[in-house]
């Protein structure tokens, strides 16, 4: 779980670095992810049965929200700073909660709690962002719109695993969401292959870090720990990106927001806690 924190902790930091389009860091990050679970969703063999397509079709769908996660988050970690944006996509569990409430499932009363303390560092953040910049308001928003999108990722993902395994899951999920950017690469007239040496080597540490460590790691912790620990674990992601980002490039979020993130990570760990049997259904990191 350590190295699964630290790995999925080096994105946010990496794509602020990095200068290539966010498309295009989207694109090889899946594209990789994808070839490296190929061989072992080839031997599943499960696209040769008609019972596991369904699925294989809930992956795909899987895969275009994944990819408006990425969007979200990617552009949220250039247009504010690391630490917010991290912190804002964090809520993931809540938008997870309020889905499952739309559809009438309920939210214990006490987790609501947890609800509304981050809903009032978000306003915060917002607003003093908003009196700022106008660029960091956007990356706000943005980031707001990729936890939204990693909690229905998530929903239907997990649905998507009980028909297939994971092998299989994955490696459709990551190849949807690269081919779905390929469009926007394309109408944005943006090169796929003629970067530096030095970006190359950034997109290199996104995959490793967030994809083999980060994915990878907590995909295992999740057989053998509970995964309400795990999602309380992972909102230790916010300091590792914000420390990363102070390291690598000296960024320092606004004094004025830190309060706001507080906020936000104190009223998602009380809804965790307060709400065990839905986060344990949509509780996983996706960033």
């Amino acid at each position: 779980m350590l190295i699964g924190i630290i790995g999925i902790g080096t994105s946010g930091p990496i794509i602020a670095l990095s200068v290539m389009p966010v498309f295009i860091l989207i694109f090889w990050r899946n594209i990789a992810g994808s070839i490296l679970m190929l061989p072992f969703a080839i031997r599943a063999k499960e696209w040769r049965s008609p019972e596991h397509l369904k699925g294989i079709g809930f992956a795909a769908i899987s895969g275009l929200a994944l990819s408006l996660h990425f969007i979200g988050f990617f552009y949220a970690m250039r247009l504010t700073s690391v630490a917010t944006g991290t912190a804002l996509a964090a809520m993931q569990p809540l938008f997870a909660a309020l889905f499952v409430t739309f559809f009438g499932g309920k939210i214990p009363r006490r987790a609501w709690i947890g609800m509304f303390i981050s809903f009032a560092g978000v306003v915060l953040i917002t607003g003093i962002d908003f009196q700022l910049s106008t660029r960091a308001f956007i990356g706000d928003l943005a980031a707001i719109a990729c936890g939204a999108m990693s909690a229905i990722y998530v929903m239907i993902g997990s649905h998507a695993q009980r028909k297939i395994s994971t092998s299989t899951y994955t490696t459709t999920c990551y190849l949807t969401c690269a081919l779905s950017v390929l469009p926007l690469i394309y109408l944005n007239n943006y090169d796929l292959i003629n970067y530096s040496r030095y970006q190359w080597m950034l997109l290199f540490f996104l995959f490793l870090g967030a994809q083999v460590m980060g994915h990878t790691m907590f995909n295992f912790t999740l057989k053998r720990v509970s995964p309400t620990v795990v999602s309380l674990i992972v909102f230790f992601e916010v300091p590792v990106c914000a420390i990363l980002a102070f390291w690598w490039i000296g960024q320092i979020p606004p004094s004025q927001v830190i309060p706001g993130i507080i906020l936000i990570l104190v009223g998602c760990g009380i809804f965790v806690m307060r709400s065990k049997p839905l986060v344990e259904n949509h509780g996983n990191p996706v960033a």
